[in-house]
C-alpha cells in the first residue's frame, strides 16, 4: 500500500492532481478542498488511498491523513463508492463534516448531488460513532497544540 506521494505538481485540475516523482507522473484523485489547498504550489504531498478494481487501478489523493480516514468511513458505508465520498468530501471540510455526522444534520449531508435521504441517513447512522472518537481524538489534538504554542510565548518572554 501507498503512504503518500510527494513531488512536483505537473497537473492540477479540480477533479485530480498530477505529482511528478523520479520521473514519474501519478494521476491522483483529489476533492475540492485539497485543489483549493494545492492552488498556487508547485509541490505537495499527498496521502493515497489506491483503489485497485477489474478495470482499473485508481488513486485518491488527500491533504491530511483526517481526509484520507474520513473518506475510508465513508465509503465503509454500504452504496457509498469512491466518487460519492469525493463528492461529499469536496462539499465540506474535515471538521465541517465530523460536526455533521456528529450532530445528525441529515439535510447538509443531503445536499451532496448524488445523496439521497435515506443514504444521508445510513451515513450519518453508520459513521456517528466513529466520527465522534475520531472528533474527539482531534480535539485534544489541537488543544494540546494550542497548549504548545502558549507555552513557547511565554517562555519566549522570560
Amino acid at each position: 500500500m501507498i503512504e503518500y506521494i510527494k513531488g512536483e505538481i505537473t497537473d492540477l485540475t479540480p477533479t485530480y492532481c498530477v505529482l511528478e516523482t523520479n520521473g514519474i507522473g501519478y494521476m491522483l484523485n483529489v476533492s475540492l478542498v485539497t485543489y483549493q489547498e494545492l492552488q498556487g504550489q508547485t509541490s505537495a504531498r499527498l496521502y493515497v488511498y489506491e483503489n485497485i478494481r477489474e478495470d482499473a487501478h485508481v488513486l485518491y489523493g488527500f491533504l491530511t491523513k483526517a481526509e484520507r480516514e474520513l473518506f475510508l468511513l465513508l465509503i465503509s458505508v454500504s452504496g457509498v463508492g469512491a466518487a460519492t465520498a469525493r463528492m461529499i468530501l469536496s462539499s465540506f471540510t474535515v471538521a465541517e463534516l465530523q460536526e455533521i455526522i456528529a450532530t445528525g444534520n441529515v439535510n447538509a449531508i443531503k445536499s451532496v448531488k448524488g445523496i439521497g435521504l435515506k443514504s444521508a441517513q445510513r451515513i450519518i447512522v453508520d459513521l456517528k460513532d466513529k466520527i465522534g472518537t475520531m472528533h474527539n481524538a482531534q480535539c485534544i489534538i489541537w488543544v494540546l497544540v494550542l497548549i504548545m504554542k502558549i507555552w513557547k510565548r511565554l517562555w519566549r518572554r522570560w
